[in-house]
């Protein structure tokens, strides 16, 4: 049985990375990773991206960073395509790209912004 917490983390997650993307990630799901599933799903978008002190557009910058800044080029790669399609302009991922290359290195931002530039 979902939990309400899963319920609205799921109604959240769809909103970001769309519907038929989650649909897709959650047919594939098994037994060996849907408890991964339920986690990410509950405390990534039921909690996370539910908490109301950032604004949506805010909270994409700052996952597009982390991910750049880890070099998660798959994950950062969904983030920019749902940040554009959720109201997030090129100029603001430009610039947070600059924040990359300040604080966590010019490999990183170059690759972010060659990746980011093909999806725009």
């Amino acid at each position: 049985m979902e939990s309400a917490k899963y319920k609205k983390g799921l109604k959240r997650r769809q909103s970001v990375l769309g519907k038929k993307y989650v649909e897709n990630a959650l047919v594939k799901t098994t037994e060996f990773d849907q408890d991964f599933q339920r986690f990410i799903t509950e405390n990534a978008w039921g909690d996370v991206w539910l908490k109301k002190s950032l604004q949506f557009k805010e909270k994409s910058l700052i996952t597009i960073c982390l991910l750049a800044a880890m070099r998660h080029w798959e994950e950062f790669d969904l983030h920019i395509k749902t940040a554009i399609n959720n109201g997030v302009k090129k100029n603001e991922i430009a610039e947070a790209l600059f924040h990359v290359a300040i604080y966590a290195g010019v490999p990183a931002a170059n690759t972010a912004f060659r990746r980011a530039k093909k999806l725009i």
